[in-house]
């Protein structure tokens, strides 16, 4: 009987817990809502090939020679005869 009680405290006291526990979460305010427009990817991009060994690149990660787009400056300075 003793241990009938004793069980009978503990689970009164474990209820008492979680609705203590679940009463403060719910007063608690909620993080500002994020704004629902989802990142939109970035399109493509223009292609260009180098001028020198025919490397097909981005246009804006090129180097704009003489000759047309390269995709160093190894090969500008090859192809154009630059130093």
């Amino acid at each position: 009987m003793k241990f009938l009680l004793v069980l009978v405290v503990v689970l009164a006291g474990v209820w008492l817990w979680r609705r203590a526990r679940v009463n403060d979460m719910a007063s608690r305010q909620p993080p500002p809502a994020r704004p629902q427009t989802p990142a939109q990817p970035p399109g493509p991009s223009a292609m260009v090939a180098c001028a020198h060994c025919g490397l097909h690149l981005p246009a804006n990660e090129s180097l704009a020679g003489a000759r047309g787009p390269y995709c160093s400056a190894e090969h500008r300075r090859l192809s154009e005869g630059g130093p």
